[in-house]
């Protein structure tokens, strides 16, 4: 179990994955705090539930909460760089689905509410879930305490 835990938390001592880290904490904290708080113009978990129940995504409120709180937590963790690796895997599927239900069907471009904006999410979190936090991050510190 050790072995597994010290590669989870181990990563290269690079700066690269903080140049990711920093503004897509950032982004998806903003966004799950819409969701989750109503925050920042956001309809908070009735509003945002209620949408996602109009769309099929059933029951709203468990998927608003669920969004939400894999973007605001997801995004927290990851711009501390703490578990990074399976936050950006959680943030990594939230964007998918997001895709494949809101955005997919209007195209790329984010005027027509498409998934460019999605897709870059992703693609950021599926690096660092590879790259993991890099040297400027906690998962450093909880790896070099085992």
């Amino acid at each position: 179990m050790n072995t597994f835990i010290q590669r989870l938390l181990t990563s290269h001592p690079s700066l690269a994955p903080l140049a990711l880290r920093v503004p897509v904490g950032i982004i998806l904290m903003a966004h799950g705090s819409q969701k989750l708080f109503g925050w920042f113009g956001g309809y908070g978990l009735e509003g945002t539930g209620q949408w996602m129940a109009s769309i099929g995504l059933a029951p709203g409120f468990l998927m608003a909460l669920l969004a939400g709180s894999a973007e605001f937590f997801g995004g927290l963790f990851i711009l501390l760089g703490l578990l990074t690796r399976p936050a950006a895997a959680v943030v990594a599927f939230t964007m998918a689905v997001a895709i494949a239900s809101v955005h997919l069907e209007n195209g790329l471009f984010m005027a027509n509410n498409g998934y460019e904006f999605g897709l870059a999410l992703l693609a950021m979190a599926v690096s660092l879930a590879i790259s993991g936090a890099g040297k400027l991050g906690l998962d450093n510190l909880l790896a070099n305490r085992r």
